[in-house]
């Protein structure tokens, strides 16, 4: 089982990028007084079939050719059920697909978000050809970090990868999740 959810959500986000996605939605809600911590991931890939959509939440099916048996969406699924939450898929060939998986904030079993901050900064600098829209709530507050925005503020032929883009990234994701949260331990 994955150690952290910060790295299912990197992993269901893999998927994303390789059915084709340009824009991959990440949320991630923490609400203490409803007791769950849910994740979405949201694209507009390629989508698959209601018999896909089931198949790759079975741990023993994988489309890929490198490993015998695709882990990712199975123990995301079985890590946020096995809190009392729940999981689901919604996708539609040629529109894309969603990932929902709610976990019981205070379950023993919960894994812990891990560092969600350089999970999303990872993403936009190694998929720069995607456009990525990353939302984090905490109670009543929030923060968005949108790649589209970015990419009109810093002008056209500026890299993500730069290290000074790069270094800001995480920068205004780790302040953005302080002030959101108030440096709570999730």
């Amino acid at each position: 089982m994955m150690p952290e959810i910060s790295l299912n959500i990197l992993d269901v986000a893999e998927n994303s990028v390789r059915a084709e996605a340009s824009l991959i939605e990440i949320t991630v809600s923490v609400q203490p007084e409803e007791d769950t911590l849910t994740v979405i991931i949201k694209d507009d890939g390629c989508g698959m079939t209601p018999e896909q959509a089931a198949s790759v939440q079975d741990p023993f099916f994988t489309t890929r050719t490198t490993r015998k048996v695709g882990l990712g969406v199975p123990f995301f699924k079985q890590a946020a059920e096995s809190t009392g939450g729940s999981f689901r898929i919604d996708s539609e060939k040629g529109k894309g697909t969603t990932v929902k998986a709610v976990f019981g904030l205070s379950h023993i079993d919960r894994m812990p978000l891990g560092d969600i901050s350089s999970t999303v900064q990872t993403l936009i600098v190694f998929n720069e050809h995607i456009d990525f829209r990353y939302t984090y709530e905490y109670g009543g507050k929030s923060f968005i970090l949108d790649t589209r925005e970015m990419r009109e503020m810093l002008g056209e032929g500026i890299s993500f990868s730069e290290p000074e883009i790069t270094a800001f990234i995480k920068e205004y994701l780790e302040t953005n999740k302080a002030e959101t949260d108030g440096g709570a331990e999730i």
